[in-house]
């Protein structure tokens, strides 16, 4: 007797086949990926980044009217404002618009500044940013930062509408860091 199992020598070999998905499956799958890009779209620029397009001069050499930059609107939940942080608040005069300055002065600070020259509690503040033919060489008396509030000032001194002229910023009004900037496609980068 044999071992080996008998083979129909006229049978053919098992074939699967796979059912095509229907046009109605696909047309879910793809549904179902766009809804997730929105919404992660949407999370990220509500919690995290805010695309925001810079509007005049005062920001000069470092931001340009009509450049693009993402600002971080989560980032000061997580580390403290800095010195010289480009940061994006809402007008304290007028919480309708938005600015974009430079933190020059921190709560508990004075501010003076001489012949344009800008002293953090007596000690000269090094400006690397502000381009010799944008400073305002008018003087203004010390300013104490109270706590919760920032002094802020903008690169272009002589064009910028500023603590200099309208006062301190509450902390609840800044919303973020100018962190990156997407446009011109030829500046592309971070922001100091």
């Amino acid at each position: 007797m044999s071992t080996e199992p008998e083979v129909d020598p006229v049978s053919k070999p098992e074939t699967v086949t796979k059912a095509l998905p229907s046009i109605s499956s696909e047309m879910r799958w793809w549904v179902r990926d766009i809804l997730f890009a929105v919404g992660t779209a949407i999370i990220i620029v509500v919690f995290l980044y805010q695309p925001v397009k810079v509007e005049g001069t005062s920001m000069l050499p470092e931001l340009r009217d009509s450049e693009r930059i993402f600002v971080n609107k989560f980032l000061y939940r997580i580390e403290e404002i800095g010195r010289k942080d480009i940061v994006v608040f809402w007008y304290p005069k007028d919480p309708s618009k938005s600015y974009i300055k430079r933190i020059i002065g921190m709560p508990g600070d004075t501010v003076e500044i001489i012949d344009g020259a800008v002293y953090i509690n007596e000690q000269l503040l090094t400006e690397p940013y502000v381009d010799s033919r944008f400073i305002d060489h008018r003087s203004y008396p010390p300013v104490y930062v109270e706590p919760g509030h920032y002094y802020v000032l903008g690169d272009h001194r002589n064009q910028s509408n500023d603590s200099r002229i309208w006062g301190l910023v509450p902390i609840k009004y800044i919303y973020g860091k100018a962190v990156f900037r997407y446009w011109p496609m030829n500046k592309i980068g971070s922001l100091d």
